[in-house]
């Protein structure tokens, strides 16, 4: 069998894009319609032919696999742990709306690291400084990122450490609208990935 290799989103090569979605945990603060927001962002990544990647965790990026489930998507989750009854009983986090975790075992600061890194792209919605922390790993390792405004603070938090930061990064776009934020994020990130295969 033949594959054409030149086109490397073809069905024999690495077709699908993995968006990770980072996110609060805990929502609490982050204003109303939070979820909802969180749950439209995954149904897109999951219509727009993307997999989501999470940290296996509660909150937004919960209720993002959920979204994505829904829509019949593919569902990867990257664990602070370092078994399944270390995730469940150590850390207290969710098994339910993926269909794969992978247990680190590095705490939260090293599954960040491995969570980011194995995804092509990713997406900020509301946070706290698991967010930025998230922010900042995947924005040193020039990721295309997304940033979700919403009834939040984090995405203004977010423009203004990288105003402050005195670092442009053409690869960071801003949205209000999941379907339109993921759309741009899918088009920076092939983009970048085929220029990346030259």
């Amino acid at each position: 069998m033949e594959v054409n290799l030149s086109n490397p989103y073809n069905k024999h090569g690495h077709s699908q894009i993995k968006i990770c979605v980072s996110g609060a945990a805990d929502t609490s603060f982050s204003g109303p319609g939070t979820l909802d927001k969180a749950k439209e962002l995954g149904q897109e990544i999951a219509r727009q032919g993307a997999i989501i990647v999470t940290g296996a965790t509660t909150g937004f990026p919960f209720w993002a696999a959920m979204g994505a489930k829904e829509e019949n998507g593919i569902s990867i989750g990257f664990s602070p742990a370092a078994s399944e009854k270390e995730h469940v009983e150590v850390y207290k986090l969710p098994l339910d709306y993926m269909d794969l975790i992978i247990y680190t075992g590095f705490g939260y600061p090293g599954r960040d690291l491995i969570l980011t890194r194995s995804s092509d792209a990713v997406v900020f919605g509301c946070g706290r400084i698991g967010t930025i922390h998230e922010f900042t790993v995947a924005f040193e390792d020039d990721k295309p990122i997304g940033i979700l405004r919403g009834p939040w603070e984090m995405s203004g938090e977010l423009e203004d450490i990288i105003a402050k930061g005195h670092r442009p990064n053409d690869k960071v776009i801003f949205g209000d609208d999941p379907k339109k934020l993921i759309e741009n994020l899918i088009i920076l990130t092939k983009k970048y990935k085929i220029n990346e295969n030259k």
